[in-house]
């Protein structure tokens, strides 16, 4: 099944993202540092963000309502809040991409997310992307302090 592909690979990298959080001393969760203008702890808040909306509400009609400004303005979570969230975006992938089929990954994503019609298996595709371009970020980041 593509679906299950997809969230064992996502799964694994969540837990990848949850180490990194681990890792970071708390009071370097919020700093900026080098290129990169976002920190760790607004990386977290905006992945979670994104996939609880992207697979959680639209895919698996989860009710999720996303509020994307917060996920860049927040600054004060503690490091619990954030494991417990990427946690919680984990149960959300697992429990969606298990009920989604080959033929829905194959028809057409219920957003227009890229200003044109994708389908599921290139959105998925596409947030698989996302996920791993923002955990190398925290790593950087991590290894930065």
């Amino acid at each position: 099944m593509i679906a299950s592909s997809f969230s064992e690979i996502i799964l694994r990298d969540l837990e990848k993202f949850k180490e990194e959080i681990r890792l970071f001393p708390e009071d370097h969760l919020w700093t900026v540092q080098g290129e990169i203008k976002n920190s760790a702890g607004t990386l977290a808040l905006h992945l979670t963000g994104n996939l609880k909306h992207f697979i959680g509400a639209v895919l698996g009609n989860t009710g999720f309502v996303r509020q994307r400004d917060k996920e860049f303005s927040d600054k004060t979570i503690s490091k619990e809040t954030l494991l417990a969230g990427l946690d919680e975006t984990a149960v959300i992938v697992k429990k969606t991409l298990s009920e989604l089929t080959d033929e829905q990954v194959m028809q057409i994503y219920p957003l227009e997310k890229f200003k044109e019609a994708s389908t599921t298996l290139f959105v998925l595709t596409h947030l698989t992307a996302h996920l791993n371009y923002h955990l190398g970020q925290v790593n950087y980041l991590r290894r930065m302090n």
